[in-house]
């Protein structure tokens, strides 16, 4: 079944629902034939605002994108010399696999991506009908240069060397950044993306899109349909931010992920690297609630998802019950165990990161320490073939074959080679009939996103009641050891394993030789340990578990409304409540007008004054502007801010008519030749010598870190420091001061870049109370009330004002208002500190206006 598409955009963008009068028509035609594009189309007419009254809750399908389909095609003639195409499955593809694991009919799954085989222009509506309708899969047609600049050039010359720790500090370590490659990798996800349109519901369907060579394609897909439910999975390492800010188009390429729901990763290390990067490049902050970690961005929370993939137990278990499996385990018996030889096992891609060559010095360096193993132990290294081209693959190559060559010429006598170098494709079923056979297995890879040789290794050891017979073992005496890498993906997740650093050639010996001499009944306690997690966490466990999550994530989609703002590769969306809109000019000036009294409260820092201003003290216009607000009779205007009492005093000692609450409303005056006084109790502030040693400790030990003291708080800053370093010890120091002033009169809190210390019971909240109080005392409760701010202290204040229904005029105007469209308990925004003073100057000309009249 063909799902149903959102193809006429216009309609879209006008709010109405798109009607569709055929829902089984066929895929659209498209232009197959892809060329060089723009970066991002900038249309604003393609970003689709979604509507939540018109969206249904119905699950459906889910598209899975990756580069590459989980099909094989072959071209074969006819006997009139016609070229057929004939496609299958490949049972070996991850994404084939994932929908088997899934193991449930009524979930539809559509797979997008490139075939391995060039299709001439000519043939490709045909062939992306046959394999619409038998295999439920859309081809993305590349032509063969944008091709060769997009895969082999942008990603395997660049993001794949950088992902794996290896900077291109010359020509030849890695690819330079090369501008045109980019472009092409652009390209052709923008190419993708079109191929998703044309088979998407985006109100039901879910997208799961695979690995790094699509990473920008969330940006595509969440600027044509803001509310899509959409999860990225990335199968290779992330860097560590000290590597991937070396990349140009850092920012970009995380800005893209961001417009995912759920980014999943293998492992712990790999998603806190990801994280430490949008906290550093982006100055995005992470926490973790009820187990789920989640990245506050522009009012959604994308999620993050740590969980290694795992193999298809199915799969493999049918295998080794194939009679040619059988029968190569037996050849392979006989050709080793027979004659008194173990079997090491090496299974790994020609590529530079696999650490092939460092096994071989491993397996070197324990016949020079051991020559009790000489004749006895035998490496056999299946090689893969290498998945990209280039240099780098052919000098791989040539050292395996030259150092095994060593090793044999040394080592070697008649009947008997150390090392056995497999390099021509072998069948999946041979492979097994290795891992069945080998009595440890060795991935020393130095980098590598996950390697699922161990699991398979592990599982083919469980091995069959046959096998049992032919190896000569009871149903209870299975064992596999295991030599892994610390630097894989599978490497936290095999507890037994014996880990090793496989740049560390002798360690890696001793671990061969710990592995052979351990004892069997220690073998099989660690077998049994890994077989659990194995079985248990396959490749169905793996998906349902991300799907699951991803659904989480997108369950309150329907409920809220989405802006897209930001241009090309910054784009992002906007996940606001339905009732939350930008305030109108027109509507606020309109209400200033109509009403007689009128309550005004205004923060300083990030509201009338930007917060990246380093000179905060206030500028003439602004002078004038509050004066002439306070001019007006009807007014009664505050200015609420945390600074000291001192410092307002100053600054706005012109304002003779302005009400000032300072140290977030400890201190209050209604003029400002009244007395200042206290919102709350006065306290000594004794515990001040308890906090303060303890904030100096932690700014000695913090660099870029002050301390701001108050005449009623003390503030610990770290806005200049290192942010992850800041961030760790904000929560240290928070911990600290709770346990230290338990018993003391104060709360301790967190901020943006501050922890602070202060009366409890204070506010920004009691100035508002205090104030409507105020007036409703002197009989003129307010039938307009306005109150701007941009951080959370002001969220009390908001909340003050929208519950106060008795301290006001029956049909009172109510406005709260925060900076930037962000979650709070203000039902309007402006965008920036500047619109809030265009809005504010508005007002202060009607009251001159009055003034005069």
């Amino acid at each position: 079944m063909v799902s149903r598409s959102y193809s006429n955009l216009l309609e879209l963008a006008s709010g109405e629902s798109p009607t569709f009068e055929n829902m089984n028509r066929r895929i659209p035609r498209i232009m197959t034939v892809a060329g060089l594009i723009s970066d991002v189309d900038d249309d604003p007419l393609e970003s689709v605002c979604s509507d939540p009254s018109s969206s249904s809750v119905q699950r459906e399908r889910i598209i899975i994108v990756a580069n590459q389909l989980p099909i094989k095609a072959q071209r074969k003639q006819d006997g009139n010399n016609k070229n057929n195409w004939f496609f299958s499955w490949d049972d070996n593809s991850l994404l084939l696999q994932l929908k088997d694991g899934l193991g449930d009919d009524d979930i539809d799954v559509i797979y997008v991506g490139c075939l391995k085989e060039d299709v001439h222009p000519n043939e490709q509506d045909e062939v992306s009908q046959i394999l619409l309708e038998t295999f439920k899969c859309v081809p993305t047609f590349l032509p063969g240069d944008l091709f060769t600049r997009y895969y082999h050039g942008f990603c395997k010359q660049q993001l794949w060397p950088l992902f794996h720790y290896m900077l291109p500090l010359s020509p030849d370590l890695g690819g330079r950044f090369n501008r045109s490659l980019w472009q092409a990798y652009v390209s052709v996800n923008k190419i993708f993306a079109d191929r998703i349109m044309e088979v998407i519901n985006p109100e039901d369907d879910y997208v799961w899109i695979h690995d790094y060579h699509l990473m920008v394609l969330p940006t595509f897909l969440r600027k044509r349909f803001n509310r899509v439910k959409l999860g990225f999975f990335l199968h290779s390492p992330f860097p560590s931010s000290e590597i991937y800010k070396t990349l140009p188009i850092r920012e970009e390429l995380l800005r893209a992920l961001l417009n995912s729901d759920l980014i999943g990763f293998h492992t712990f290390d790999y998603a806190r690297h990801f994280l430490s990067c949008c906290s550093r490049m982006l100055g995005l902050s992470y926490e973790s609630k009820r187990g789920y970690i989640g990245i506050e961005y522009y009012g959604r929370t994308v999620s993050i998802k740590i969980l290694p993939v795992g193999i298809h137990m199915g799969q493999l278990q049918s295998v080794l019950s194939l009679p040619k499996t059988e029968e190569k385990v037996a050849e392979l018996i006989e050709q080793f165990s027979d004659k008194g030889k173990i079997m090491l096992l090496g299974v790994d891609d020609m590529d530079i990161f696999k650490g092939i060559s460092l096994k071989l010095l491993a397996m070197e360096q324990l016949l020079i320490q051991h020559p009790e193993w000489h004749g006895k132990v035998v490496l056999v290294q299946i090689a893969n073939p290498a998945r990209g081209k280039g240099k780098d693959v052919k000098e791989v190559q040539s050292d395996t074959k030259a150092t095994a060559k060593r090793i044999n010429d040394r080592f070697g006598k008649p009947g008997y080679d150390p090392v056995i170098l497999i390099e021509e494709p072998l069948r999946f079923y041979e492979k097994v009939a290795y891992y069945v056979v080998a009595e440890c297995c060795l991935v020393t890879a130095v980098r590598d996103g996950m390697n699922l040789i161990p699991y398979e290794y592990i599982i083919s050891r469980q091995g069959t009641e046959k096998f049992d017979k032919v190896l000569g073992i009871g149903s209870s005496l299975k064992k596999s050891m295991l030599v892994v890498s610390e630097f894989i993906g599978c490497s936290p997740s095999l507890s037994g394993a014996i880990r090793v650093n496989p740049w560390n050639i002798d360690a890696v010996a001793d671990a061969v030789d710990s592995a052979l001499e351990m004892a069997d009944s220690e073998k099989q306690l660690r077998h049994e340990k890994h077989y659990k997690y194995v079985s248990t966490h396959d490749v169905g466990y793996w998906a349902r578990s991300f799907l699951q999550d991803l659904e989480r994530t997108c369950s309150d989609h329907v409920r809220r409304r989405w802006w897209g703002i930001g241009f090309g590769l910054s784009f992002r969306v906007v996940a606001l409540d339905p009732n939350f809109k930008k305030l109108s000019m027109e509507h606020i000036v309109s209400a200033y007008k109509r009403t007689k009294t009128r309550a005004i409260l205004l923060d300083y820092d990030g509201t009338l004054m930007p917060q990246a201003s380093i000179d905060k003290s206030p500028t003439s216009n602004s002078i004038k502007m509050l004066n002439s607000l306070c001019r007006d009779e009807n007014n009664m205007v505050f200015l609420v801010s945390a600074k000291s009492r001192k410092t307002l005093a100053e600054w706005f000692s012109p304002c003779e008519n302005l009400g000032i609450a300072a140290e977030h409303g400890y201190f209050l005056r209604l003029k400002r030749d009244a007395e200042w006084e206290t919102c709350a109790p006065v306290t000594d502030s004794s515990w001040k010598l308890i906090a303060e040693p303890v904030m100096k400790l932690y700014t000695e030990t913090t660099d870029g870190s002050t301390i701001e003291d108050k005449e009623t708080a003390l503030v610990w800053c770290y806005e200049d420091a290192d942010p992850d370093f800041g961030s760790c010890q904000a929560k240290e120091l928070l911990n600290h001061l709770e346990s230290v002033l338990t018993n003391e009169p104060v709360t301790v809190k967190s901020g943006l870049n501050h922890v602070e210390v202060k009366p409890q019971g204070v506010n920004k909240g009691i100035v508002a109370k205090r104030l409507l109080s105020a007036m409703q005392g002197k009989e003129m409760s307010p039938d307009f009330v306005l109150c701007i701010g941009d951080d959370r202290s002001d969220e009390d204040m908001f909340e003050v004002i929208t519950s106060s229904g008795p301290s006001m005029a029956p049909r009172a105007e109510v406005f709260a208002c925060t900076v930037g469209r962000k979650p709070s308990k203000a039902k309007y925004y402006l965008d920036d500190a500047t619109d809030i003073v265009r809005m504010v100057q508005g007002l202060a000309c009607v009251s001159d206006q009055i003034v005069l009249c």
